[in-house]
């Protein structure tokens, strides 16, 4: 899949599955912008792309729990071009805990803003450069924690309701923006692991989660692919 001159914007791109979405899209020849909450991290995924990437990238700041870094970082990308292909929604905290009383209230505070405010308003600050591509999509990578009667994460309620809150967002702004030509793509995996063999009876691995973004990201222009939704329980051996 060629995505040669695609102008992406990922968050969270500083780790994990962030860092191995921007890299996947850069080795098809997409110039990304990547965004971290730490511009360290954002840089190390900068340099893996300058000494391996086919395509380009540029490393910026953006702590999605607070409004300011968000909207410097819209800004910033304002300033560097006329148009984004791609939002990638990747960023997000992530906290375990059963009880309420397992993390901290400036913990929870962080995690519902970065998730949903963060995104809300990088969106928002963003849509201008998107409308301005001949090609818009945005993905958001929600977690089946934002599905109705899903039970099965140690993730903490903060995080739940977090995700449930994104998937909101996601379902009205693809509603919304459909009519404009703007897809919208929304991934609700269930937990998962970075690495594995990518096998049936194997736990949902990040490339698989990934693959899914690039394949719908990669469909012509009269595909709206509207959300990727998994199996929660690993096939057994016969």
């Amino acid at each position: 899949m060629d995505f040669d001159g695609l102008r992406v914007a990922v968050t969270g791109a500083g780790r994990g599955t962030g860092r191995i979405l921007a890299m996947a899209f850069a080795e098809r020849g997409a110039h990304v912008y990547l965004s971290a909450r730490e511009a360290a991290a954002a840089e190390r995924t900068a340099e893996w792309i300058k000494q391996r990437g086919r395509g380009t990238s540029e490393a910026l700041a953006c702590d999605l729990a607070r409004p300011d870094s968000v909207r410097t970082f819209a800004a910033a990308l304002a300033n560097r071009t006329d148009h984004v292909d791609v939002l990638v929604n990747n960023g997000a905290g992530y906290v375990h805990g059963v009880d309420l009383g397992d993390v901290e209230d400036d913990a929870l505070i962080a995690t519902v803003d970065g998730a949903v405010t963060g995104t809300m308003l990088l969106t928002k600050h963003l849509l201008p450069l998107l409308r301005a591509s001949v090609r818009p999509d945005i993905v958001n990578m929600i977690s089946a924690c934002g599905e109705s009667g899903h039970h099965r994460s140690h993730a903490h309620p903060a995080f739940y309701a977090a995700k449930h809150a994104q998937a909101g967002f996601a379902e009205i702004i693809s509603h919304r923006l459909r009519v404009e030509g703007i897809r919208v793509i929304s991934l609700f995996p269930p937990d998962f692991v970075q690495d594995g063999p990518r096998e049936a009876d194997g736990d949902l691995t990040a490339q698989s989660v990934v693959d899914c973004v690039l394949f719908a990201v990669g469909q012509p222009r009269d595909c709206f692919i509207r959300e990727f939704r998994f199996e929660q329980v690993r096939a057994a051996r016969s």
